[in-house]
């Protein structure tokens, strides 16, 4: 899993595998998720990151390693 952030669009992309997405899908005003070929989502696009989101602290809780 990766996060990109992109200031010019003041977006947060949630890259959750390396699938190319073929289908979005606005799910909610400003939140757009993205599948692959089969409907499984492969990524989540935030839109105003900024605005809705505190970026500047990322915090992992009970990943498995």
């Amino acid at each position: 899993m990766k996060l990109h952030y992109y200031a010019e669009t003041d977006s947060l992309y949630i890259d959750l595998n390396s699938r190319p997405g073929s289908d979005a899908v606005e799910v909610a005003d400003g939140l757009v998720v993205d599948f692959d070929e089969e409907g499984n989502v492969v990524g989540i696009d935030i839109e105003h990151a900024s605005r809705l989101l505190a970026l500047k602290t990322l915090e992992t809780e009970g990943l498995p390693l």
